[in-house]
């Protein structure tokens, strides 16, 4: 299970970056990572060689099918989909998750009910939000106080009138990832369809949908080292059932049913390199095998370094540190935090000037701020391990911030 993380950030030109005189240091990857180079390879290689439309009776518009069908393959690995099939393309999450959302409110009723999450990302939510247009009833799962779905409080809401479940696999927050196998379970009891927004668990851990089973799961592969892709995976013979937003020319069969206009044919070049570039960390002789194996070490290595960030700022008197523990269950990489006295905006802003890229605000859970009660604070700050980050990079932060500490006291003490 040995990771080499200096051998792997060798693969990310991004990396050589210098702000000032310290090198930049990539805590942001939950809203996007660092590419590596053969993934800018095989992005620019298709424009050197390939560049075309698909379906065309000439070679480089072949070679253009051939990407399209070895993204979806490489796809339908990486997630443990049965088939290709599952597998549609679009601009991004949100952009497909709107598709799909306005596909279903053909089929939703006046009365019917959706859940979707105080805890989840709004593009998790307002797709969901607008069925009420159609007359549908949204309740919004309620958050515990450590960053915890209210999982009573999921189940209370469930019923015969239930059409559609909404729900995060893991926190683009808070890190807190949710029991989608129980969700599942009622969910499937209720007669009720689940979606599954995956974007910021994908980058972290092995995907099963097999063995999960949701009816629509959605990714991005720029947060694993890809390029701007959507993704969306559909359980098989679902999709051909949801009357979507579609050209009379376009194929009415899964997986194109969902795929509006020309798609970029470059980045799925990109997609499926991050896929195989995932699966090289791996062993195994099948892709799947690989990717599992690879992204079972990707998890072991960000989470030690996510153990040590959570504990380093554990120990600093000024800092508050949200969502659970690393050791009280299965938690994402992603740390985030406030200090005390100073703004989230000027925390994020003192770091990134020392070459410590983080985020602060609420990251488009504006519900978690909310429920929080951090909307006066400017939101989080939020550091997210990706498989290219270092402890040593964690020191430094930690540094940084209690300099910014030490400095917002002197001044209120006049010294």
């Amino acid at each position: 299970m040995s990771f080499d993380v200096q051998h792997f950030r060798h693969d990310f030109p991004s990396l050589q970056r210098m702000v000032g005189d310290n090198p930049a240091a990539y805590l942001d990857g939950p809203g996007g990572t660092q590419v590596p180079r053969s993934v800018i390879k095989a992005i620019a290689d298709y424009y050197e060689t390939s560049n075309a439309n698909a379906h065309g009776p000439f070679v480089t518009s072949e070679e253009t099918d051939i990407i399209v069908e070895q993204a979806r393959a490489g796809m339908a690995a990486f997630l443990g989909a049965a088939s290709p099939a599952c597998i549609s393309f679009g601009a991004n999450m949100t952009s497909l998750a709107f598709a799909l959302g306005r596909g279903l409110s053909r089929l939703i009723a006046p009365g019917d009910e959706i859940i979707i999450t105080d805890l989840d990302h709004e593009a998790n939510r307002g797709p969901w939000l607008t069925l009420a247009e159609r007359g549908a009833v949204v309740h919004s799962v309620k958050m515990t106080a450590d960053g915890q779905l209210d999982l009573e409080h999921l189940r209370s809401l469930l019923s015969s009138k239930t059409k559609l479940v909404a729900v995060g696999y893991s926190s683009n927050s808070l890190g807190t990832v949710n029991d989608l196998a129980a969700i599942r379970e009622w969910s499937r009891a209720a007669g009720a369809w689940m979606i599954v927004d995956a974007v910021h668990y994908a980058p972290h851990f092995p995907v099963d949908v097999t063995a999960l089973d949701p009816d629509f799961l959605l990714c991005s592969a720029y947060k694993f080292y890809g390029p701007h892709v959507g993704i969306l995976y559909s359980r098989p013979g679902l999709l051909d059932q949801i009357p979507t937003d579609k050209l009379r020319p376009q194929s009415a069969e899964a997986p194109f049913r969902i795929e509006t206009g020309t798609l970029n044919f470059a980045a799925l070049a990109g997609v499926r390199a991050a896929v195989d570039y995932i699966a090289s960390f791996g062993q195994g002789s099948t892709l799947r095998e690989q990717i599992m194996s690879g992204m079972e070490k990707v998890h072991v290595y960000e989470e030690g370094v996510a153990r040590y960030l959570y504990d380093k700022l554990s120990a600093i008197a000024e800092v508050t540190v949200y969502g659970q523990p690393f050791d009280v269950g299965l938690r994402a990489p992603t740390v985030s935090f406030t200090v005390k006295g100073i703004h989230t905006d000027e925390v994020a802003k003192a770091l990134g000037e020392q070459g410590l890229f983080v985020w602060g605000g609420h990251f488009y859970a504006m519900r978690v701020v909310e429920s929080l009660g951090l909307e006066e604070a400017g939101g989080l700050v939020r550091v997210g391990i990706s498989l290219y980050n270092t402890r040593e990079e964690i020191d430094r932060l930690v540094d940084c911030l209690q300099a910014l500490i030490n400095k917002a006291e002197g001044m209120m003490t006049g010294r």
